[in-house]
């Protein structure tokens, strides 16, 4: 069903076809996120991504020729990639092909403009990171879990001066390292011919010139054998309690396990978490465990607010208590099958609309797994409570965790 090419240039192509869509969808995913940046340079990504909408000599609005064609577009930027995404009608769509070829190469980085966004940026980072309740938990934990590895610090950057203060010569540079044909992939679907997407994709791309791409060595994290422990005080309302734990990457053999784990301790209200400490012991206001979904090995998070009047030792002990359980019994087969089912029902729920289904054949072509993502559900099937178990072992060994407590001035 899905059909796939390359350019000359090293640029892939996907399609696949949806009969009777009115809206074309267009993804072009680049292979590069915060990851890819210098420890003493970071944020570039993401402020590369705002760069991208500022426009061209040909094209000074990138939104005013899509917005008049009856489209809408976006982008996000990961800590792995970057993702630039058009819908159009299909009678318009060979504008995106124009479009995203001519920022691919085009980009002008006019200093006024430059200005401009990272002013934005820096907006984003006090308001996310410094005058939000609890934003800056995220960065502290992260500096605790990773001492090597890029994934130490978001895709908004380690320090607010960093995107103030980082040359326009350095993101220049950036851009034109892995902002290129051999680190992209194009994704379409709609109701077009692969035909036709190949030959709007060698018209419009096909002159871009092959660049050398090779992924770069990153510092891979050493196993964690201690607990990295911390106590930081704020002005908050609520004390909270975050644990992180290392687990495999996206392609690893403990994924699927960790994943449905997650699951099973937060899924929703009936989850393991929420049910037993939040409802029935009322230790927490709210709880949550969730996995990072990195590609290179990432992490197991539990977020959550103790409840007033609460130590927050003996919450902690309280979540140890249902991690421990998850390592020494087998998970029910009525638990077990409702996440899975769960996680089917999500699967094909998240794949219906095109502007998710097209991200997440361009992803899945990225990481050079594109076949393998329409058996996601049966995967998540063949999990068993015996791997379950196994991978709870590995993943929640007290060497493995790093523990924030996070407490109200």
């Amino acid at each position: 069903m899905v059909s796939k090419g390359q350019l000359p240039n090293g640029l892939r192509v996907v399609h696949y076809p949806a009969a009777g869509k009115q809206m074309v969808y267009i993804n072009l995913l680049y292979g590069v996120g915060a990851r890819d940046e210098e420890y003493r340079y970071t944020g570039i990504a993401h402020l590369l991504e705002h760069l991208m909408f500022e426009g061209t000599k040909a094209v000074p609005s990138f939104d005013e020729p899509i917005e008049n064609a009856g489209g809408e577009n976006n982008a996000y930027t990961t800590n792995d990639v970057t993702s630039y995404y058009i819908a159009l009608p299909k009678q318009n769509a060979e504008l995106a092909f124009w479009l995203e070829s001519d920022r691919m190469r085009n980009i002008t980085f006019g200093k006024e403009k430059v200005a401009v966004q990272r002013q934005v940026v820096m907006e984003e980072f006090k308001q996310t990171k410094l005058n939000k309740p609890y934003g800056d938990a995220s960065t502290i934990l992260r500096s605790m879990a990773y001492k090597r590895h890029p994934y130490r610090w978001s895709t908004i950057g380690r320090e607010l001066r960093h995107i103030a203060d980082v040359p326009l010569p350095v993101i220049r540079s950036f851009y034109k390292r892995h902002y290129v044909p051999g680190n992209a992939v194009l994704a379409v679907v709609g109701d077009i011919s692969f035909e036709q997407v190949m030959e709007w994709s060698h018209k419009w791309f096909g002159d871009i010139p092959a660049t050398d791409c090779k992924a770069a060595v990153l510092p891979q994290e050493p196993r964690q054998t201690r607990m990295r422990r911390k106590t930081v005080y704020r002005n908050v309302p609520e004390n909270a309690l975050y644990m992180g734990f290392h687990m495999g990457g996206r392609l690893s053999a403990d994924y699927y396990p960790c994943d449905v784990i997650s699951d099973v301790l937060s899924n929703g209200y009936s989850g393991r978490l929420s049910a037993r400490l939040v409802k029935e012991k009322k230790l927490f206001s709210r709880i949550d465990a969730f996995i990072s979904g990195c590609e290179d090995p990432g992490m197991f998070w539990i977020y959550s607010r103790v409840a007033d009047g609460v130590p927050v030792k003996e919450a902690e002990e309280a979540i140890w208590h249902e991690l421990d359980l998850l390592k020494r019994e087998l998970v029910p087969c009525d638990e077990l099958d409702k996440v899975r089912n769960r996680f089917e029902s999500e699967f094909y729920f998240r794949n219906v609309g095109g502007e998710n289904l097209c991200n997440n054949i361009a992803v899945a072509e990225m990481r050079g797994s594109l076949d393998s993502h329409f058996l996601e559900p049966e995967r998540y099937r063949a999990v068993t409570a015996q791997e379950l178990r196994s991978a709870a072992q590995e993943l929640f060994r007290r060497g493995n965790a790093s523990v924030l407590w996070y407490l109200k001035r």
